[in-house]
């Protein structure tokens, strides 16, 4: 069974084709990242406008990647949300204009469930049952996963995200768009011992995060300086703060193992690349005898291969199809639906 994946949710355009015996056979990725930076930030009007511009021959690459021919796919998976309307309808109308001329079935895929299946494209793939950590753009989540669609909600953030609070804390240091990934690499430079950051609800009993506050103790530290923000100063301070985030989310990580009684963590999404974290944990698995899975680099940020994965993945766990031509989005779209165990 072939399965095209397409991915646009936001600012990478993805596409990709898994076999359900071979595996990932070709994927081909476009980031919008040097056009955004000029202004900042994503603007969602020029996201959407560049995923048309990229989405035909990125498919080409792709096939010629794979070896394959369209006629070959047997159904087209898409990110139906959530995402930016405009760069999610983009994804949507490509994937169900081409399954319409090839008359084969769509399968509209969480975003989320990409990233969190992505560990599963690696060479040691994780088995389930697994606790998964999913840190991803606006999203930081403790779930159980029992199986595809089998989802329990343990815990998540109450208001920033980490990598909201990265790329916001990266901005108050004066560092460019994309910031997150720049303080990350600042961090590894700086000293842990000059400044402590606070590490927000630690010890508040559940596996709930908050990241808020401590980007306010970013602003507060900035705002302590009385000469101009200068290099060490900010690597000093990028250090405090992945120093502090970094420990939340091993620490929550470590209890939701301890309450579960599971052996396995997978760590799916953007700031499952970061190095401080997977250093952390590595060292955490070795001492508490328990296994961490992570997707592969090229896959943490969106992509095409984890949207496949994952629609073979539900056809294989018995997900319906459905015929092409009709479609809609969901910009918002919980994973776990409210009262319910499973998306």
């Amino acid at each position: 069974m072939l399965i095209l994946g397409v991915e646009s949710s936001c600012d990478e355009t993805g596409i990709a084709l898994y076999d359900s015996e071979a595996g990932l056979l070709g994927h081909a990725l476009h980031s919008q990242v040097a056009m955004h930076a000029e202004y900042g930030g994503v603007v969602p009007e020029l996201a959407s406008r560049d995923h048309i511009r990229r989405v035909v021959p990125l498919l080409q690459a792709a096939l010629a990647q794979a070896g394959r021919s369209l006629a070959e796919v047997d159904a087209v998976a898409y990110t139906r949300g959530p995402g930016l309307s405009g760069a999610l309808l983009v994804g949507c109308a490509f994937a169900e204009a081409l399954a319409l001329a090839l008359d084969k079935p769509t399968i509209p895929v969480h975003h989320l469930e990409g990233h969190l299946l992505s560990p599963l494209l690696s060479a040691d793939p994780p088995v389930f049952p697994f606790i998964a950590l999913l840190v991803s753009g606006g999203h930081t989540q403790l779930m159980r996963v029992t199986g595809v669609g089998q989802y329990e909600l343990l815990g998540e953030t109450l208001d920033d995200a980490a990598g909201e609070a990265f790329d916001k804390s990266a901005k108050l240091l004066g560092l460019p768009y994309p910031g997150g990934a720049l303080l990350s690499q600042l961090a590894e430079r700086g000293d842990p011992a000059r400044y402590s950051l606070p590490r927000p609800m630690l010890h508040s009993g559940d596996l709930n995060f908050s990241f808020s506050g401590l980007k306010t103790a970013v602003l507060t530290l900035v705002r302590e300086q009385v000469e101009p923000l200068g290099d060490d100063f900010r690597a000093d301070a990028a250090r405090a703060f992945q120093e502090a985030i970094v420990e939340v989310l091993v620490k929550k990580s470590l209890k939701a193992l301890k309450q579960t009684g599971l052996k396995r963590l997978v760590v799916a999404g953007g700031v499952g690349a970061n190095r401080q974290l997977r250093a952390m944990l590595d060292d955490e698995a070795k001492r508490k005898r328990f296994r961490v899975h992570y997707p592969e680099l090229a896959f943490c940020t969106d992509n095409g291969a984890m949207i496949a994965l994952a629609g073979c993945l539900r056809l294989q766990a018995g997900a319906s199809t459905k015929p092409a031509g009709a479609f809609s989005v969901q910009p918002r779209w919980p994973l776990i639906a409210p009262g319910s165990g499973a998306c």
